[in-house]
């Protein structure tokens, strides 16, 4: 599947199919993906926690404060994004030029984890809404978490919506 089509084909799956896991082989080349996102200064300043099982459905719940996420106790698989220092080369751009390297790195990360996911067949969701606490508890995580991603296959009869997007005219301004 070329890039064009992983684009036009991903979408926040609202609805797994709870009885089928994920292979082995689409999860390592989903995690694969990820690991090669870029980062400032090659950094990766994030850490991957793949929870499947009973710690996936505690980390479901825990995106699910004010009826938030239900769809996620579904997915056999949540990924767990969570931060971590920044190597000394990035620490520094970030303070010098008041930017937030990390945070675009952990959604470079997701960006390609969700786009290899679509592309071996598997449906995701990136979730912001979640119990940071309880999942750092969870995990046995020090460091805040960022983001968590519902990964499973879609049930039957989910169809690819329609992307409601910004025209081209509306989003983009090219200047010679």
């Amino acid at each position: 599947m070329n890039f064009m089509r992983i684009a036009e084909n991903r979408q926040s799956c609202r609805a797994y199919d709870p009885l089928r896991t994920i292979e082995e082989e689409k999860l390592n080349a989903i995690l694969e993906a990820a690991r090669l996102a870029p980062s400032a200064c090659n950094g990766q300043p994030y850490h991957i926690t793949v929870c499947t099982g009973e710690t996936a459905k505690a980390v479901a719940k825990a995106t699910q404060s004010m009826k938030m996420n239900k769809f996620a106790s579904d997915a056999p698989v949540m990924i767990v994004l969570s931060e971590e220092t920044y190597v000394k080369t990035a620490a520094l751009g970030a303070k010098l030029k008041g930017n937030d390297y990390r945070s675009i790195d952990i959604g470079i990360c997701a960006a390609y984890l969700t786009a290899e996911a679509t592309a071996q067949g598997l449906g995701s969701c990136i979730l912001g809404w979640l119990d940071d606490s309880e999942i750092r508890r969870i995990c046995g995580l020090s460091k805040p978490v960022r983001l968590v991603i519902c990964l499973g296959y879609a049930k039957n009869g989910e169809t690819l919506r329609s992307k409601k997007r910004k025209s081209v005219d509306d989003l983009i301004t090219r200047l010679d």
